[in-house]
C-alpha cells in the first residue's frame, strides 16, 4: 500500500465516528452507573410504589381510590430516571472537554457536526432501548400486583400502550436535552477562553491610559510656576 492511496482508503466515515462514540460511551464508568440507576429506577420504583399502595389500599381515602391511575403508578420511576439520564447526557460532553479527550476527537474528525450527531444518535439509541425495556417491565410486573384490588389495566386499554412507549421517548429526549446543554456549556467555556485575552488587553490598555493621564497631570502641576507674593496681590 502506497502513501498516496492511504488517505483514500483510511477515511473518516459516519460509521466509524459512530463506532468511536459507542466505544467511548461504554468506556466511561459514569455511563454504566448512570444507566444502571436509570434502569433500576424506571423498572423497580413503579413496582415498589404499586406494592406499597396496594398494601395500604384500605387506608386510602375514597377519593384517592377513585382517582387511582394504574399506568401512572407503574411508570412512576421516570421521576428518578430522568435525573440520571439528564446528568449523564451533560457529562458525555463536558467530560471530554475537561479531560482534553475532545482534542483527539476533533483531530481525527475535522468536522464538528458529525461528532455531535454520532454522539447524540448513540446515546439516544441506547437510552431508548433500555428505557423501553424498563417501561414494559415496570408495567407488566406491576399489573399483577394491582390486581389484588382490581385496579389493574392492560396494554390494549385506551392510551396505555402510548403512555408506556411515551415514557421511554420522554426519557430519551431528556437525555438529548442534557447532551445539548453539555455542548452549550462546553462551547461557552471555550468562548470564555477566547474572550479572556481580549478582556485582559482592554483592561491593561485602560490602566495604561489612566497612568499616562495621571503622569501628564502631575507633570503639569510640577512645571506650573510657583506663585510669588507679588503675583498674589
Amino acid at each position: 500500500m502506497s502513501a498516496a492511496t492511504l488517505p483514500a482508503q483510511v477515511g473518516v466515515s459516519l460509521g466509524r465516528v459512530v463506532r468511536s462514540e459507542w466505544t467511548k460511551l461504554w468506556s466511561l464508568r459514569s455511563t454504566r452507573w448512570a444507566l444502571l440507576v436509570s434502569v433500576v429506577a424506571m423498572a423497580g420504583l413503579g413496582i415498589l410504589v404499586s406494592a406499597v399502595q396496594m398494601a395500604h389500599w384500605n387506608q386510602m381515602s375514597p377519593r384517592d381510590q377513585a382517582t387511582f391511575d394504574p399506568v401512572d403508578t407503574s411508570l412512576g420511576g421516570w421521576h428518578l430516571a430522568q435525573l440520571a439520564i439528564g446528568v449523564l447526557g451533560v457529562l458525555l460532553i463536558t467530560g471530554e472537554y475537561s479531560t482534553g479527550q475532545i482534542r483527539s476527537t476533533f483531530a481525527a474528525v475535522p468536522h464538528r457536526l458529525p461528532v455531535l450527531w454520532a454522539k447524540a444518535g448513540v446515546y439516544a439509541a441506547i437510552t431508548f432501548v433500555l428505557m423501553i425495556l424498563a417501561s414494559f417491565t415496570a408495567f407488566l410486573v406491576s399489573q399483577p400486583i394491582l390486581r389484588r384490588h382490581h385496579v389493574e389495566t392492560t396494554l390494549s386499554s385506551p392510551h396505555v400502550l402510548r403512555a408506556v412507549v411515551g415514557a421511554a421517548l420522554f426519557l430519551t429526549v431528556t437525555g438529548l436535552f442534557g447532551l445539548s446543554l453539555g455542548a452549550l456549556v462546553a462551547f461557552n467555556g471555550y468562548l470564555a477562553y477566547l474572550a479572556w485575552p481580549t478582556i485582559a488587553l482592554g483592561f491593561t490598555l485602560s490602566l495604561v491610559r489612566r497612568g499616562l493621564t495621571s503622569m501628564t497631570r502631575i507633570q503639569e502641576i510640577v512645571e506650573a510656576p510657583v506663585p510669588t507674593p507679588h503675583s498674589l496681590k
